[in-house]
Protein backbone atom coordinates (compact mmCIF):
# COMPACT_ATOMS: atom_id res chain seq x y z
CA UNK A 1 0.00 0.00 0.00
CA UNK A 2 1.01 3.73 -0.82
CA UNK A 3 0.05 7.07 0.28
CA UNK A 4 -0.91 9.66 -2.45
CA UNK A 5 -2.93 12.78 -3.35
CA UNK A 6 -5.49 13.05 -5.49
CA UNK A 7 -4.80 15.69 -8.77
CA UNK A 8 -7.48 15.02 -11.20
CA UNK A 9 -9.96 12.85 -13.01
CA UNK A 10 -9.34 11.06 -16.03
CA UNK A 11 -11.54 10.91 -18.97
CA UNK A 12 -11.77 8.39 -21.82
CA UNK A 13 -14.41 8.15 -23.88
CA UNK A 14 -12.99 4.58 -24.80
CA UNK A 15 -11.93 1.68 -22.93
CA UNK A 16 -10.81 -1.44 -23.17
CA UNK A 17 -13.92 -4.56 -21.71
CA UNK A 18 -13.31 -4.18 -18.19
CA UNK A 19 -12.85 -1.00 -17.60
CA UNK A 20 -15.77 0.56 -19.10
CA UNK A 21 -17.56 1.82 -15.58
CA UNK A 22 -14.62 2.49 -13.77
CA UNK A 23 -13.89 5.94 -12.47
CA UNK A 24 -10.21 7.14 -13.35
CA UNK A 25 -8.20 9.30 -10.62
CA UNK A 26 -5.06 11.29 -11.63
CA UNK A 27 -2.84 10.60 -8.48
CA UNK A 28 0.58 12.23 -7.59
CA UNK A 29 3.11 10.40 -5.45
CA UNK A 30 5.42 12.11 -3.05
CA UNK A 31 8.35 12.29 -5.66
CA UNK A 32 5.59 14.20 -8.12
CA UNK A 33 5.33 11.57 -10.42
CA UNK A 34 1.62 10.71 -12.04
CA UNK A 35 -0.15 7.45 -11.84
CA UNK A 36 -3.36 6.65 -12.72
CA UNK A 37 -6.13 4.55 -10.14
CA UNK A 38 -9.30 3.16 -10.52
CA UNK A 39 -12.01 5.07 -7.68
CA UNK A 40 -14.26 2.60 -6.09
CA UNK A 41 -14.33 5.18 -3.06
CA UNK A 42 -15.73 8.55 -4.45
CA UNK A 43 -12.42 10.66 -4.18
CA UNK A 44 -12.40 14.28 -4.99
CA UNK A 45 -9.29 16.30 -5.87
CA UNK A 46 -7.21 17.08 -3.00
CA UNK A 47 -7.94 13.96 -1.13
CA UNK A 48 -4.84 12.00 0.09
CA UNK A 49 -5.78 8.40 -0.73
CA UNK A 50 -4.02 4.66 0.08
CA UNK A 51 -3.82 3.06 -2.74
CA UNK A 52 -3.23 -1.18 -3.25
CA UNK A 53 -1.68 -2.21 -6.36
CA UNK A 54 -0.77 -5.48 -8.21
CA UNK A 55 -4.12 -8.59 -8.24
CA UNK A 56 -4.91 -6.48 -4.95
CA UNK A 57 -6.19 -4.02 -6.57
CA UNK A 58 -8.22 -5.90 -8.77
CA UNK A 59 -9.95 -7.26 -5.86
CA UNK A 60 -9.87 -4.35 -4.51
CA UNK A 61 -12.43 -3.51 -7.03
CA UNK A 62 -15.12 -6.01 -6.38
CA UNK A 63 -13.88 -7.80 -9.23
CA UNK A 64 -10.99 -9.62 -10.07
CA UNK A 65 -11.66 -9.45 -13.87
CA UNK A 66 -11.31 -5.63 -13.91
CA UNK A 67 -8.30 -4.80 -15.67
CA UNK A 68 -6.51 -2.69 -13.05
CA UNK A 69 -3.50 -2.91 -10.96
CA UNK A 70 -4.05 0.02 -8.67
CA UNK A 71 -7.22 0.93 -6.88
CA UNK A 72 -7.69 3.42 -4.18
CA UNK A 73 -8.85 1.86 -1.20
CA UNK A 74 -9.98 4.78 1.06
CA UNK A 75 -9.46 7.92 1.70
CA UNK A 76 -7.32 9.36 4.37
CA UNK A 77 -9.12 11.50 7.46
CA UNK A 78 -6.04 12.91 8.91
CA UNK A 79 -3.09 12.87 7.32
CA UNK A 80 -0.03 15.64 7.77
CA UNK A 81 2.10 14.68 4.58
CA UNK A 82 4.64 17.43 5.84
CA UNK A 83 5.06 15.98 9.58
CA UNK A 84 7.66 12.61 9.00
CA UNK A 85 7.33 9.72 11.64
CA UNK A 86 10.68 9.56 13.57
CA UNK A 87 11.80 7.41 16.07
CA UNK A 88 12.13 8.46 19.54
CA UNK A 89 15.21 8.40 21.24
CA UNK A 90 15.48 6.06 24.43
CA UNK A 91 13.71 7.37 27.49
CA UNK A 92 16.27 8.77 30.09
CA UNK A 93 15.49 6.95 33.43
CA UNK A 94 14.29 10.08 35.98
CA UNK A 95 17.76 9.49 38.12
CA UNK A 96 20.58 9.75 35.61
CA UNK A 97 22.77 8.65 38.68
CA UNK A 98 21.53 5.69 39.26
CA UNK A 99 22.16 4.12 36.22
CA UNK A 100 25.89 5.00 36.35
CA UNK A 101 27.72 1.85 38.36
CA UNK A 102 28.76 2.04 41.74
CA UNK A 103 32.70 2.88 42.14
CA UNK A 104 34.62 0.06 42.61
CA UNK A 105 36.19 -0.70 46.33
CA UNK A 106 39.80 -0.45 45.87
CA UNK A 107 41.81 -1.57 48.66
CA UNK A 108 44.65 0.05 48.07
CA UNK A 109 41.93 3.66 49.23
CA UNK A 110 40.71 1.83 52.26
CA UNK A 111 44.52 1.31 53.53
CA UNK A 112 45.46 4.99 53.43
Amino acid sequence: MDINQVVGTLICTERVPGLEHCSLRILKDRKGKLLVATDPVGVRPGNWVFTVSGSAGRYAMGDPKILTDLTIGGIIDNWAPEVVAKPEPPAQPADAEAETPPPRDDPAERAA
